[in-house]
């Protein structure tokens, strides 16, 4: 589904964000990526949304190699993607339920069509009761509920979540996790990035370590190690 094949990204002067990042992710992986701050986890997910170009290699998204793709064909690639950020990235003078429906409306979908996905996705988050208050009137756990909501909506075949429980408590943090998995479990493919030791020592699912922008490990049922 995702592969990245000998990846290097090097930012002027001579910064190496990575260097050489091979590995493929199967549909429906929940993949997590390590490493300590400035390890290369968000330009490695920024290269698979096309924000940033690799300086060689190639990355591949179903069969499309993401850093050939013309400008004016980067939408459609990233339809099929949802991201969700560690500050949540809402809309404070739209409610719950509007800062998701945007996605939508920007996609031009019917009312009707937005009504039913966004009550479907808000329940799913468990937000279906808080669909009509504004982001400053939700915990920080909520916030990023209605993010994961707003990401989720257009039915994306990969969830991208870089560093999404930074800004959170311990309990908001497992409240977040859980629900990431759950997604998965729905068919979501599921990429985090994280350098929260607890959450990856509690998934117990695979995880592939950065350091120094290379690909120190890709472990299946791997354990964050410093």
């Amino acid at each position: 589904m995702i592969s990245y094949q000998q990846v290097t990204k090097i930012y002027e002067p001579e910064l190496v964000a990575l260097r050489e990042v091979s590995f493929e992710v199967k549909p429906g992986e929940f993949v997590s990526f390590v490493g300590k701050s400035g390890a290369g986890k968000s330009t490695l997910l920024r290269l698979l949304l096309a924000e940033e170009r690799p300086t060689s290699g190639e990355v591949v998204f179903e069969g499309e190699s993401v850093n050939r793709v013309a400008g004016n064909q980067l939408p459609a690639i990233r339809r099929r993607l949802g991201v969700v950020f560690q500050d949540y990235k809402l809309l404070p003078s739209r409610t719950a339920y509007e800062n998701v429906a945007y996605v939508l409306e920007v996609m031009g979908a019917g009312e009707d069509v937005i009504a039913r996905e966004v009550s479907e996705v808000l329940d799913i988050v468990g937000l279906l009761g808080k669909a009509h208050q504004f982001p400053a009137q939700l915990s920080g756990g909520e916030r990023q509920r209605v993010a994961i909501a707003r990401a989720l909506v257009h039915r994306p075949r990969v969830i991208i979540a870089d560093e999404p429980t930074g800004n959170l408590d311990p309990y908001h943090t497992r409240d977040i996790i859980r629900l990431l998995v759950r997604i998965n479990e729905l068919g979501t493919t599921v990429l985090l990035a994280t350098h929260n030791r607890e959450v990856i020592n509690r998934l117990g699912k695979r995880v592939l370590t950065l350091e120094n922008g290379r690909l120190a490990r890709d472990e299946e049922r791997g354990r964050f190690v410093i």
